[in-house]
């Protein structure tokens, strides 16, 4: 028996979403239209309205409703530094660790040649002149500790250098209250090789 067509496009919609294959998406379907249909309405409307209200800041390019973030109009941050992150959600937790005070750029992405995403789809235009506004004096790269994040923060770092910008980026290694008998070899050798002199 086939379902019937409105069912199988939320099932195809609730498709797109990361990490939900078929099953998951006819589970989640069935589930909203057989016992929450109130949250499914909620969820419909949540999402018409941020699709017609979010844009990207103009500054910063993070998600907002207004030309400018509130992050980029509050005068207590520190316009020199500069913190650059993948993803909106990166910037977040960044924030909730309540331990850097400065502005950033969310490039909304990380470079993936054989995904052909080069520097263009990354905003890097927008960066480098966010960058070099002639009031920021470093940049921190904050990209993940992924191949791509890697790639993308060297690239970064090599172009923003050579603009006569200071360039740092996160440190990793060994998290806090980490035992060494359970962390990767990788993470490790990395807390190893950046280890600092007490």
């Amino acid at each position: 028996m086939k379902p019937p067509s409105a069912l199988a496009s939320l099932v195809e919609a609730l498709r797109i979403l990361p990490g939900v294959g078929p099953k998951s998406a006819q589970r989640m379907a069935y589930h909203l239209m057989q016992h929450d249909r109130d949250g499914a309405t909620r969820l419909g409307g949540a999402l018409l309205t941020a699709t017609r209200s979010l844009r990207h800041c103009t500054l910063c390019n993070t998600f907002t409703e207004a030309e400018i973030c509130e992050t980029c109009e509050d005068p207590e941050r520190d316009a020199a530094l500069l913190c650059v992150v993948e993803t909106p959600a990166d910037q977040i937790m960044l924030e909730q660790t309540m331990t850097y005070h400065g502005l950033y750029f969310v490039l909304m992405g990380r470079l993936s040649p054989l995904d052909g995403i080069g520097p263009r789809e990354i905003h890097f235009d927008r960066l480098v002149k966010r960058a070099t506004d002639g009031v920021v004096t470093e940049v921190v790269l904050a990209t993940n500790f992924t191949n791509e994040g890697e790639a993308t923060a060297h690239y970064l770092g090599q172009t923003l250098k050579a603009r006569g910008l200071k360039v740092s980026r996160l440190a990793r290694g060994v998290p806090v209250g980490g035992e060494l008998e359970y962390v990767d070899a990788g993470t490790i050798a990395r807390a190893v090789l950046d280890r600092r002199t007490l």
